[in-house]
């Protein structure tokens, strides 16, 4: 009787106890470093978490069996917001309530059997990690890397913290959905852009991830070419520099416009402008969504400075506005505005009676922002605009008016969270000296465990007196504590470095040994991180090469981003009582059904629909397989005489184990189709258990039921690591089945006995026989033409052409 609860924790036991998945971090072997995204451990794991660490853990074990020393390791992305709100709903620390967490998900992925070196364990809030957190962010300070500046940041009420724009959707707050207000802070900020040029073009070489992804990335750093050209205010003889990807329509300009969060307002507003503009701000702050602003059927208004830019190739005035749908974040926060072939410039226009001059020939429609033939644009009129971009660049350089650049949308990583709950800025500031970086010798800059929870949500580090209150390391004097922590996209910006050498306390990792084991291998994750934190590992890599610290330029070799697992056609959440728990699977069908079941959905990177009658069916099928052992075992365990010759059944159904074992490498080699792994194990399964029903005991091939045995129960270990083992040791064999080598198949093996070849005269087909493989093309002529069929409608003719083609096929002309 197959008692999965029985078998698996005898398993877990000995794998523990044995250490089999700690691996080493220097070997004779090739290394494979395989990750899986680590969790935040915000609560109990779901069937959808499982699919991620199942399908890491497959890929784990089946490398280890060919050959790799494989590094396997997890941990726990553990600061952040929801352990901050925990606290303060349920009057408990943070910490207290993120170690639970930890201490639960643990337990869970240990009773999935997921192969997991625990030796390398890495929980980012201990002071052990963050430590090196800091570490990274002096190292970017000492660069000029990380720096801070007042500017307009997402604000969210309820959270009372800033967010990042990759945080703020649709306007509202990822995390609470609370719609998101603009406020002016000092804030800290990593210095991304200075790598947005690497960052983009190395895109091409990462080969091994999902085109989506690449293109995602692509996107958000938002490579334009275009130039930048220089317009003088009339009043103050300034220059307020834009950027355009279309200078062909510099002659169609009629205003400029200027974004409400741009320093540029202050320069820009005229005195008796001031009130006006200060209410049109406080109006569009309180009641216009930021991230709706920029839609097409957003209302566009504005409020005219009072002051005026001369364009550049024409000498006309321009009034210089600002205007609620510019983008602060994009160019240099101030455009020019061409009514007639952009759609956005064109609303504003009407609504303003602002003039619209047509540039590009376009027909009667308006706005046109397709190409053609410019007009009214000066020595360029009559010229395409496409060939004509180039010549404007040339002519606005050789003015000096300006020149020819290059724009990313990406700006600089906003770091700063105004919370208890993270990382602490290693940064003090001093009357005397200004701000000051705390020195590496006194890092960790340590959280106050002993704090009190403001109802409001307040971080308790702003009014904690004694974490606030140093001495200063540069003069010794009084001094004040950052009181920000840092996101916790920079702890995890790093942590696949840590795995490597976790417990060294002298430096983040060692140099050699991470040069040895990065880039990672595989990596394995949820696609929506496919902006923010795949492209924050990619430039803390890129700083700490810089930096001498590494020798690789980007953090991860390949990517498979898995697909969701939704229930009742909706993505699985607590909220909507849909929640599959993997602990009760576990308990009713058994960790190995759980994990087959999940993998034989459908291929990993799709959604899939949970079913409890599919996890019944694969229950079933655990049931048949274990039912085929019990009964082939006892057979292979009597060492009888082995038959030397195979039957024509026999060798097609070794014939056929072959071809399979063949199909789930090729599977698993290929695009991660394990859910076709799994048919082929039911395909054999089926396969063999006919046979031994079929044949009689005394006439069945043992030596074909002890091969497939030895074949097939290593392929199902890293699927049903488990079941594999328990079987492996029924068949008298030494643990452990993860430990084995994966099968080989036989090239000879998968060639057919027999072949069935159509007989076909002038072209017609007139009869199909079955014959011996391997036969040359004389023998099968000769078979052919010696067919009574054949014969009979040949009627004593000679034929006066045979062809055998392609070995199946023989056409005789006559």
């Amino acid at each position: 009787m197959y008692d999965h609860d029985k078998i698996e924790s005898k398993w877990q036991k000995k794998w523990e106890e044995s250490g089999i998945f700690h691996n080493p971090n220097h070997s004779d072997k090739q290394k494979y470093y395989s990750l899986v995204m680590f969790p935040y451990p915000s609560g109990t794991l779901h069937v959808g978490h499982v699919k991620n660490y199942t399908i890491g853990d497959v890929v784990s074990r089946y490398k280890r069996m060919r050959g790799y020393n494989v590094m396997n390791p997890f941990g726990y992305d553990s600061f952040g917001l929801p352990a901050e709100n925990a606290a303060i709903v349920h009057n408990i620390h943070p910490e207290e309530w993120t170690r639970t967490n930890i201490t639960t998900i643990r337990k869970q992925i240990k009773k999935l059997g997921i192969s997991y070196d625990w030796n390398r364990e890495t929980i980012t809030f201990e002071e052990n990690y963050y430590k090196w957190t800091q570490w990274i962010f002096l190292k970017l300070y000492e660069k000029g890397l990380a720096y801070k500046k007042s500017g307009p940041v997402n604000w969210c009420p309820s959270c009372k913290t800033v967010l990042a724009n990759e945080q703020v959707i649709d306007g509202k707050c990822e995390r609470c959905g609370t719609p998101v207000i603009i406020k002016q802070l000092d804030q800290w900020y990593f210095k991304i852009t200075n790598y947005a040029e690497e960052l983009d073009a190395f895109i091409d070489k990462l080969t091994g991830w999902p085109d989506n992804v690449k293109t995602m990335q692509r996107n958000w750093i938002g490579k334009s070419t275009g130039a930048e050209v220089n317009f003088k205010i009339k009043e103050t003889g300034k220059t307020l520099k834009i950027f355009t990807t279309r200078p062909d329509t510099l002659w169609g300009v009629t205003f400029m416009a200027v974004a409400p969060e741009s320093p540029l307002l202050t320069q820009l507003t005229s005195i008796s402008k001031q009130h006006e503009v200060e209410d049109f701000l406080t109006k569009i702050n309180s009641t216009e969504n930021r991230f709706e602003r920029f839609s097409t059927d957003t209302l566009k208004e504005g409020v005219f400075l009072g002051t005026h830019a001369i364009n550049p190739v024409n000498g006309e005035e321009l009034p210089i506005y600002v205007a609620n749908y510019i983008l602060y974040e994009y160019g240099t926060g101030a455009i020019m505005a061409v009514p007639a072939h952009d759609a956005r410039d064109y609303a504003f226009a009407k609504r303003y009676s602002l003039p619209i001059k047509v540039v590009v020939d376009g027909g009667d429609q308006l706005p046109y922002s397709g190409e053609g033939v410019l007009k009214n644009s000066g020595p360029f009129s009559g010229m395409e605009s496409t060939e004509s971009i180039d010549k404007v660049i040339a002519y606005l350089e050789e003015k000096r008016i300006g020149k020819r650049a290059v724009n990313y949308k990406l700006r600089d990583w906003l770091i700063s969270r105004q919370r208890y709950w993270g990382t602490p800025i290693p940064i003090v500031y001093c009357d005397k000296c200004g701000i000051v970086p705390v020195p590496e010798k006194d890092l960790p800059v340590k959280l106050p465990k002993d704090v009190k929870f403001d109802p409001t949500g307040k971080s308790p580090l702003s009014y904690d007196e004694k974490f606030l209150h140093t001495t200063c390391p540069k003069c010794g004097g009084p001094a004040i504590r950052e009181s920000d922590t840092m996101d916790t996209f920079v702890d995890s910006s790093w942590y696949y470095l840590r795995y490597v050498n976790p417990k060294v306390e002298d430096k983040p990792f060692i140099k050699s040994d991470v040069d040895e084991w990065l880039p990672v291998d595989q990596y394995i994750g949820g696609v929506e991180h496919a902006i923010l934190h795949l492209l924050y590992s990619r430039f803390i890599t890129k700083v700490l090469r810089d930096g001498g610290y590494l020798s690789f330029d980007e953090p991860f070799k390949n990517l498979f981003t898995q697909g969701m697992i939704y229930k009742d056609g909706a993505k699985m959440s607590k909220s909507k009582g849909n929640v599959v728990s993997p602990d009760e699977m576990v308990k009713q069908y058994g960790a190995d059904t759980l994990r087959l079941y999940i993998l034989f959905m459908g291929p990993p990177e799709k959604d899939a629909e949970w079913l409890e009658s599919g996890i019944e069916g694969v229950y079933r099928f655990i049931f048949k397989l274990w039912s085929l052992f019990e009964n082939i075992l006892p057979l292979i365990q009597k060492n009888q005489e082995a038959k030397k010759d195979l039957s024509d059944e026999e060798y097609e159904i070794r014939r056929k184990l072959h071809l399979i074992l063949k199909k789930i490498t090729d599977d698993i080699e290929g695009d991660f189709r394990f859910n076709t792994v799994v048919s082929g194990f039911m395909e054999l399964v089926n396969i063999f258990s006919d046979y031994v029903k079929s044949t009689p005991v005394n006439i069945i091939n043992v030596e074909l039921l002890n091969e497939f045995a030895h074949k097939f129960v290593p392929c199902l270990s890293p699927f049903t690591p488990h079941l594999a083992e328990e079987l492996w040791e029924m068949m008298g064999e030494k643990p452990f089945v993860a430990n084995a080598n994966w099968p080989s198949y036989d090239e000879n093996a998968i060639r057919p006995r027999k072949i069935e070849i159509a007989l076909m005269v002038n072209g017609k087909v007139r009869s199909r026989i079955v014959i011996d493989a391997g036969l040359s093309e004389d023998e099968i002529r000769q078979i052919a033409l010696n067919n009574d069929k054949i014969k009979n409608i040949l009627d004593g003719k000679n034929p006066k052409k045979v062809f055998v083609a392609s070995g199946n096929v023989v056409n005789i002309v006559v």
